[in-house]
């Protein structure tokens, strides 16, 4: 069997484009005791790719030159030699963009089934459970208070605004566009919606959160939260899950002091990384499920088709493309 790579070439600037990297065909590696061969049926594209390629890291180290792409993927196991995984059992886990995977168990995150293939990589994975994880663990809204989001129409962020309205919160979603922004409204429930690229966000975050900002949740950094902080209730809960606006950390960019912000307004700042909660995963999961089987949580997914399409897959997630969780069909 061959097995076709998507190999990183080149150290992106900024947000890797598709000239950084290439599809070649690699061989399988002969399977070893306590090891599973994964057939990949979807391939995740996710906005931290671009930290996981950047060349001085962040919470890991850094991709090197020449390596099969880091990246999460659902399969069907096609052949085990270890005793809890047999023929034909569907797993999710860092199995790389590549058609083939050769792991260790350490290397699966969840098993899964064929229904929930895509479902595992989004909403029943972890971006579903980094929404729900660090909205109740770090920003904790409570019924009544005002929850303002970022990125609101992405996978993580939609998935967030849902369940803070779930949990009885007002809800606010910051994207960009006129489609984005109905779809907030339409399809995941936002009470209003703010298009950054048409309107003066602090003068609509003013006009919509009349008693302040409870709950914001950040997955975007720069100018968006530049204008959302000065409006923080007292008492207010930031989370940070993304830097998504900001395309360069060399040199380090500079904006307005948030210290006084959260000083005088008692708040709290608190970054968010989902592998420092993997203890909560399957609990998260289950209750997501449950959201999803009696209609108060909905999810959309962007699917491209082949394995192709991955080289400018992340480079268009930047661009606005996607609509819902991207990901990369193989089967």
């Amino acid at each position: 069997m061959s097995n076709q790579q998507v190999i990183l070439v080149n150290r992106p600037t900024g947000v890797a484009q598709a000239t950084d990297f290439v599809v070649r065909t690699g061989r399988i590696d002969e399977l070893q005791d306590g090891q599973l061969l994964v057939r990949n049926h979807f391939l995740s594209v996710e906005p931290a790719m671009r930290g996981w390629i950047a060349d001085a890291g962040n919470y890991s180290a850094p991709v090197a030159i020449g390596e099969v792409m880091r990246a999460l993927a659902s399969g069907e196991v096609i052949a085990s030699r270890h005793p809890d995984y047999q023929g034909g059992d569907f797993v999710m886990g860092w199995f790389g963009w590549q058609d083939y995977a050769v792991v260790d168990p350490g290397k699966i995150v969840q098993r899964t089934n064929r229904a929930e293939l895509s479902a595992s990589l989004g909403i029943l994975g972890l971006t579903g459970v980094t929404a729900y994880l660090a909205l109740t663990g770090v920003g904790n809204p409570r019924p009544g208070e005002t929850v303002v989001i970022s990125t609101a129409a992405g996978a993580v962020g939609s998935t967030a605004g849902q369940i803070a309205r779930i949990l009885g919160c007002r809800t606010v979603g910051i994207t960009g566009g006129p489609a984005k922004v109905q779809m907030c409204l339409d399809d995941f429930g936002y009470d209003a919606a703010i298009d950054y690229q048409g309107e003066d966000v602090p003068e609509r975050i003013a006009a919509l959160c009349p008693d302040g900002v409870d709950v914001y949740f950040d997955n975007t950094s720069g100018a968006i939260s530049d204008a959302v902080l000065p409006h923080l209730a007292l008492g207010g809960r930031v989370i940070i899950c993304g830097t998504a606006a900001v395309q360069r950390w060399d040199d380090w960019p500079v904006g307005p002091r948030v210290e006084r912000h959260l000083l005088v307004k008692r708040g709290r700042m608190e970054g968010f990384v989902i592998f420092d909660h993997m203890d909560r995963y399957g609990e998260a999961v289950e209750r997501l499920r449950a959201w999803l089987a009696d209609g108060r949580l909905t999810h959309r997914e962007d699917i491209l088709e082949g394995i192709h399409a991955c080289p400018d897959a992340l480079a268009g997630l930047y661009r606005g493309e996607n609509r819902g969780k991207r990901l990369i069909r193989l089967v």
